[in-house]
Order: structure tokens, then C-alpha cells, then sequence
């Protein structure tokens, strides 16, 4: 009751939280999963009649942490955290292989448990998305082609911790929460970037949808879908690319 007293989440006094059917271990070095980003994942199942018509099978194992999957199409998840989306993704999609970056060491040994915790095979690594171009390879030694790639990254501008609640502020990792005031499509632009595959998907900050859609589209996307949460907030975005050859 003391901690609760000082706004400490009851996730992080608990250790852990139910979302989505999972049961999930947390710590002060991951964000707690929200309903919106629920909501991402439920959108990305309802878009499977799309992508079953354009992913390919891959007959891919990862080669990450010892982690294995079954062979499917391959999803990244880029800033996994607790690895909340992997393991939901894995869970509805037993027949994709999902892989999970994350900077955070820290968050990665969560993510690594909590798949484990849920009887999940999914294969994490450590990446600075920022600085270095994400790489997984199969048991052959060949890079893995990515189909999906899905992405709930830091996205709340500096000026906006004014009008955050303190319970989030003073203990949800701000490395997670934040991008310069100067810079607030920072990782989109990054991600959208690297186009590391033909299928994007996005948790947005509802004050920058609109920006990023159109960065997006400046970037050679199409069939760029905006869609509104449960809350009525433009809050996840579906893009596509043509890949190089």
C-alpha cells in the first residue's frame, strides 16, 4: 500500500501482469503493455488474409540466444521489451518465426523468460536500432528475410512529460518512452529506413500520425492504412514497400 501511495504501477509491485491471455514477468526495465498495443496485435491478425496471400514460407531456424522457432514466415518485433508482442504474435501465429530486438539487455533477459514462462519459442537479440542494421541468421549460416516487421517504439516527445502521470514518469524506463522534442519520428524514420520488410506496422503517437504517414509515403510506401484505437486516437499504422532485389 506504501508503494501504491507513491504512484508505483501495481505491475511492478506484483512482478508481472495478465495481457492477452499471457502472463507476463516485468521489471522498472520495461514498459507495461497496454491495451493499445493489444489492440496492434489484434489489427496484425486481422490483416492475415492480406498477408497469407503475399508472405512466403521460409524454412528458417533463428540462431539468437539459443532460441528456436518453427519454420514460417519471419516477424520482427524491433524494441520488444517484455516481449509482449512476439509472444502474443507467436501464440495466435505458431507457424511464423518471430524475432525480438530490444536495446536493453536488461529487457531482453524479460523477454527471454516471460517466452519462456508462456511456452513460446521466440529468438531475441540486442540491437541499437539507431546505430546498427538488425541481422539474424538461419542454421545455414544465411541471413533471415524478413516478411513483417512491427514496432512500438519510443514516441513521446520531451515536452509532452508535463502531462504524463507520475506513475509513469518516475518508474516506466524513459529510454522506452522518449524522443526529442526536435526529432519525434526519430525511430519511424529509422525503421522505414532500413526496409527490412514489405509489411510495416506501427503504435503511433496520436499528435504525429498524420506526420508520419506522410514520411512514410515520402519514402516510397503505399497502401498506408491509419487506424484509430478504442479510444477514438489515430494510434496504429499499416505500410507497405516494394523491397529492393
Amino acid at each position: 500500500m506504501q508503494r501504491l501511495q507513491k504512484k508505483e504501477p501495481i505491475q511492478y509491485i506484483f512482478g508481472h501482469t495478465l495481457w492477452m491471455g499471457l502472463d507476463l514477468q516485468l521489471s522498472p526495465a520495461t514498459l507495461i503493455p497496454r491495451p493499445e498495443t493489444a489492440e496492434l496485435v489484434d489489427f496484425i491478425t486481422q490483416d492475415q488474409s492480406k498477408l497469407n496471400s503475399q508472405l512466403s514460407t521460409l524454412n528458417t531456424q533463428p540462431k539468437a540466444g539459443g532460441d528456436a522457432c518453427v519454420p514460417g514466415p519471419a516477424v520482427l518485433d524491433i524494441g520488444t521489451g517484455s516481449g509482449c508482442i512476439a509472444i502474443a504474435l507467436k501464440q495466435q501465429h505458431p507457424d511464423w518465426n518471430i524475432y525480438g530486438l530490444d536495446i536493453s539487455e536488461e529487457a531482453l533477459a524479460i523477454a527471454r523468460g516471460n517466452a519462456e514462462r508462456n511456452h513460446t519459442p521466440v529468438a531475441f537479440a540486442q540491437c541499437d536500432i539507431l546505430r546498427q542494421t538488425p541481422s539474424f541468421t538461419d542454421t545455414d549460416g544465411k541471413p533471415i528475410t524478413f516478411q513483417v516487421v512491427v514496432s512500438n517504439p519510443p514516441y513521446i516527445a520531451e515536452q509532452e512529460k508535463q502531462q504524463m502521470d507520475a506513475s509513469v514518469l518516475d518508474y516506466e524506463p524513459h529510454s522506452a518512452l522518449f524522443v526529442p522534442d526536435s526529432d519525434p519520428l526519430l525511430f519511424y524514420r529509422r525503421i522505414a529506413e532500413l526496409r527490412l520488410a514489405p509489411h510495416l506496422y506501427f503504435e503511433l503517437n496520436e499528435a504525429y500520425a498524420t506526420r508520419t504517414a506522410d514520411m512514410l509515403q515520402s519514402l516510397g510506401y503505399h497502401d498506408i492504412i491509419l487506424k484509430n484505437d478504442s479510444y477514438g486516437k489515430p494510434r496504429i499504422l499499416v505500410a507497405r514497400t516494394d523491397l529492393p532485389r
